[in-house]
Parts: structure tokens; sequence; C-alpha cells
């Protein structure tokens, strides 16, 4: 063969940040031997796999053409390791989690897997769902869990599990005993929400169809806590994940608001890459979510 995975290590990684001295730092090379080893596999098939801009390297049309197929090609390889050597499931995951699935479940999940996989390990990473859904497209990450609903020609998206979201207001707030609110009680009320982008926020506008424009965000954050904090003082009221606020409704810090006249219902995805690999540890990880996670 004219090139070696080597090589091909170094052009996922320069294509990932987009910096030959970056790129060399995770692959443990010097930067020049990074960089002869990129330029050798250009001169080797006379082609063009990035566009220089600056100090800043952008995949090229072929580039990008390209990177699937290295990506896929490169686990397969390490799979093949794995299996020559006879040991179990091994290997780095990189996931990505959006916020409530990050911060209340995906911990918990990651050490059921290690339980049964101790020899692979799991980077999480927590982003709202357009971030983490763009990261997956790019090969940043190895799949996503996310809130929001979701379309991209790249990415197959997998039903995982139903959440509700709950309206939610400090204990001592005026409509706090109110048995259900109506749509003019919405309208009163100053909102403190998730900031656009996030599943949360996307489902909560989903429920308000009707009088969204006329509703009064006060606050746009992009922590949960930092949302249920700020209805605890007193400034507003929130629309959470139910599994968010369970704790507090528990402890008497918040308490939940009835809005029977509309739907906070919504789903929660898997996503990842068409043109990706599902290493074991991958295709283990994918079966726990469904088998051992979903409701």
């Amino acid at each position: 063969m004219r090139y070696s995975l080597r090589q091909l290590e170094v052009f996922l990684a320069t294509a990932r940040y987009e910096n030959v001295t970056r790129a060399a730092e995770t692959l443990a090379m010097s930067q020049s031997a990074a960089s002869g080893s990129l330029k050798e596999l250009e001169r080797q098939f006379d082609m063009k796999l990035f566009d220089r801009l600056g100090k800043r390297l952008q995949l090229s049309e072929l580039g990008q053409q390209l990177r699937p197929q290295v990506e896929s090609l490169l686990e397969q390889a390490r799979s093949l390791e794995q299996a020559l050597t006879g040991e179990d499931v091994v290997g780095r995951l990189e996931i990505g989690a959006t916020l409530t699935i990050g911060n209340y479940i995906a911990v918990n999940m990651i050490a059921d897997f290690r339980q049964q996989n101790a020899r692979s390990d799991i980077i999480l990473r927590v982003a709202n769902t357009e971030t983490i859904a763009k990261q997956v497209a790019g090969f940043e990450l190895d799949m996503g869990l996310i809130e929001g609903e979701l379309q991209h020609p790249d990415l197959d998206i997998v039903h995982w599990r139903r959440d509700e979201l709950v309206v939610f207001a400090a204990p001592n707030h005026p409509l706090s005993t109110s048995t259900a609110l109506s749509d003019q009680d919405l309208l009163t009320l100053p909102w403190i929400v998730r900031e656009p982008g996030s599943g949360t926020r996307q489902a909560f506008d989903r429920a308000m169809q009707g009088i969204l424009t006329d509703l009064h965000i006060g606050m746009e954050l992009q922590h949960t806590e930092g949302i249920k904090r700020a209805v605890e003082a007193g400034l507003g009221v929130g629309c959470l994940s139910q599994i968010c606020v369970a704790e507090a409704f528990k402890r008497g810090s918040l308490v939940p608001l009835k809005v029977p006249g509309r739907d906070f219902r919504r789903e929660w995805y898997l996503i990842t890459h068409r043109d990706k690999f599902h290493s074991a540890a991958l295709k283990r990880w994918l079966t726990l979510c469904l088998e051992r996670w979903s409701v």
C-alpha cells in the first residue's frame, strides 16, 4: 500500500483540530514529523487534502469526501488489533450528551457500562442538541444522546426514550397553590428558560404554540442548575425536564405548576454518523442504551 495507518491518523487529527501542531500533540509526534507525514500522503497521490487559511487548515472538498472512509478504516484496524490480541472490549469512546441527559443520567450509564467493560474508557462531553449533532456529524464524537428533534442527512437517528417537561415555581409564588394555570396565567409570568438550540427549549417552544410570541421571556440560561436557582430566588417560573427537578420537589425548594392545556411530552434520541464504523465498544454501549436505559 502507498499509505500507512499513521499517515491516516495524522490526516484525521489535523481534520479535527484544523492545526498540525495540535494534531501532533494528540498523537505524541513532533510538529515536523506530523507535517511531513501529511505532505508525503498528499505527494504520493498528487492530491490536496486541506486548504490552508492562514494558520488554520480546512478540509478540501476531496478531504471531506475521504474523511468518512478513513474514519471507518482506522476503526476497523483497531477492532482487528483487538481481535488478534484476544482482548475483551477495549478502547475509548467519546460520547456526547445534552445537558439534561449528561447531568442526570449519563454518569450512571457510564458506571453501568464500566462494570461490564472495565478496559474501555468513555469520555463524556456535554452541550446542547445543536452542538452535539454538529460534533457527531463531524466525527468529533462517536455518538450522541440528545433531547431535541433533529433531521440531518449524515446522521442515523434512533428513538431512545420518552420524557416530559414540567413548569415549576418557588413555593411562595402567588400561583403555587393554583389547581391549574390557564393561557392567560402563562402570559402574566416572567419565564426563565433554556437557550435556543437546546432540546429543552425546542420542546418548550412547541408546547407554547399559539402564545409563544406573547410570553415574557425574562432570562435564557444554558444550565439547568442556574434556572432552578433563579426560580428559587423568585425571579420567575421555569420549565425543565421532570428529571431535573425531582429532587427539588422532594425537598420542597420548588413546586410543580399544573398546565393541563399544554403538551410537554417529548422524545429522546441516539445519534451516530451513517458512515461510522461500529467498534465492539460502541456496539456494547448502544446495546446498553437500548436494552437497559430505554423507557
